[in-house]
């Protein structure tokens, strides 16, 4: 009996953190892999382009803040082009049909944010949106309303902001692929942690 409340009390423990050290390694990795991502120039370009499946990407000194997270997942072995595409073509009726879209396209369905929010719903990655810095660990995608319907994304990276209390986005507003102290700056509307 009293190993059976032991055995008990250490899984209770282990589910207490929510993800395994392998995850956690996971998303560490993904938030360097973010940040590695910043010593290249890229010019901010939304230009449609045909581009290669699976494994597409735009021209590397060019992109857009879905950009960021396609290229820092592809560092970790996910084809997120892919399984966006895969789940949109299975499910199409429950993605946002923002752009008037009838079907799929596998060159830009990936690189829109309306879509990827909805991909990581669909994966259960959700995680609460708060106002607590805390809660924004390394590795985690967040997605931001910029107002007049613009969307925007960035992955959390591993280096803190200088104060100390929040980690830096890896994103591209603009400006190319940087590293920011820019959590709080918009009206975050999404939170993910999406890995295996």
């Amino acid at each position: 009996m009293q190993m059976i409340k032991t055995t008990l009390t250490i899984i209770t423990f282990i589910l207490s953190f929510g993800t395994s050290p392998a995850q956690t390694g996971f998303f560490q990795r993904l938030g360097d892999s973010a940040a590695t991502l910043t010593q290249q120039k890229v010019v901010y370009d939304p230009q449609y382009v045909t581009i290669d499946y699976p494994n597409g990407d735009v021209a590397q000194d060019r992109g857009v803040c879905t950009d960021v997270i396609i290229r820092a997942y592809r560092k970790m072995g996910i084809d997120l082009q892919k399984e966006v595409h895969e789940d949109m073509r299975s499910n199409f009726s429950v993605y946002p049909k923002n752009w008037g879209l009838k079907t799929t396209n596998r060159n830009i369905d990936h690189r829109r944010v309306p879509n990827l929010m909805k991909f990581f719903e669909r994966r259960q990655a959700k995680l609460p949106v708060t106002n607590n810095a805390a809660d924004y660990t390394p590795g985690d995608i967040v997605c931001w309303n910029l107002g007049r319907g613009l969307t925007h994304i960035g992955l959390v990276a591993n280096k803190r902001s200088p104060d100390g209390k929040r980690y830096l986005i890896v994103h591209n507003i603009g400006a190319g692929q940087v590293l920011e102290d820019c959590l709080f700056s918009y009206t975050i509307i999404g939170h993910y942690r999406y890995g295996r």
